[in-house]
């Protein structure tokens, strides 16, 4: 996607790290970005994220012309093993759900390792070792990010961290609030219609209501991102242990704005802006598709349980 690559070469994916004293900065950029484009924005989230986890594992500093990606989904069917030693590492198989497959020039891999365990490895993609496969994607939505399974074969990697490095480490969870900063710049791109069609003589009541409850949610996910941010800046190792919980709050904090923003919008404007604005209509299939690597029910689930034992404690 060439928006993606436009904000690389103009320097706008250089972002402060997680806990520098300027993660509401961090997550300002990426939730602007997502709001001009969910897919580009959603590109850039994984760069940055590939850019934090170098930096915080002590991996091979990132080149300025490289786009990174994060594939790190572990699927039944598509396992990729490291074999080797030191330096001289390489990875075969098959990884689902790779992100600018054929677009990222370097990408950050998880891979099993003789014991069991997960490694991180840094590959060049670029090489006729890993190939992007077929395209399987079926839906509009999200269908620019260019998802699809990558296949290597013998491929050069790097390894990145130690062993279960790349889930135990304090900026996982910083990472995944990054994410929630997108789903929130998505947000404000689908609800932008409604915010127009208000500032029109001719709204109704029925429109302001759903733009009140919409700018109110809205409003408490901005506040929610803020207050985590000071959280992640005044703790950036995490020896709280209060990681995780901040960022499952905070996801759920925003995924409930996003269901908002698409409900709420569709039910204030009706069909006309999905059929007739397609910057609308494609914000809205994006949307709709990037909000889903939320797990839903499952992930309140583990909020409960966090929220439960912190009850318990404090």
């Amino acid at each position: 996607m060439a928006l993606v690559l436009e904000w690389l070469r103009t320097g706008q994916l250089q972002l402060p790290l997680p806990g520098s004293g300027q993660t509401a900065q961090r997550w300002h950029q990426l939730a602007r970005l997502a709001q001009i484009d969910v897919v580009a924005g959603r590109l850039a989230e994984a760069h940055t994220d590939a850019v934090a986890i170098l930096s915080e594992l002590g991996g091979p500093p990132p080149g300025s012309d490289d786009l990174w990606g994060v594939w790190a989904a572990e699927a039944p069917d598509a396992v990729v093993t490291a074999r080797g030693a030191g330096d001289a590492i390489v990875l075969d198989g098959t990884k689902a759900w790779c992100s600018g497959a054929g677009l990222c020039t370097r990408a950050l891999v998880t891979a099993r390792l003789s014991d069991g365990k997960r490694g991180l490895f840094a590959v060049d993609v670029r090489g006729s070792a890993v190939r992007p496969m077929e395209h399987m994607w079926r839906n509009a939505g999200m269908a620019e990010s260019d998802t699809r399974s990558v296949q290597f074969s013998s491929a050069s990697a790097i390894p990145v961290g130690r062993p279960d490095g790349y889930l135990s480490r304090p900026g996982f969870w910083f990472g995944a609030i990054g994410v929630a900063a997108c789903w929130l710049g998505g947000a404000r791109a689908v609800v932008a219609p409604l915010y127009r069609r208000a500032a029109e003589h001719s709204a109704d009541d029925h429109l302001l209501a759903h733009l009140g409850a919409l700018d109110a949610a809205i409003t408490a996910a901005e506040a929610a991102l803020a207050v985590a941010a000071d959280q992640v800046d005044a703790d950036p190792h995490n020896r709280s242990g209060l990681a995780e919980l901040t960022a499952r709050r905070v996801r759920a904090i925003v995924e409930k704005t996003v269901d908002e923003a698409l409900m709420r919008t569709d039910r204030a404007l009706g069909p006309g802006p999905l059929c007739l604005d397609e910057r609308h209509a494609r914000a809205v299939a994006d949307l709709t598709v990037y909000v889903r690597q939320s797990h839903a029910e499952r992930d309140l689930a583990s909020l409960g349980s966090l929220a439960a034992a912190d009850h318990a404690d404090g």
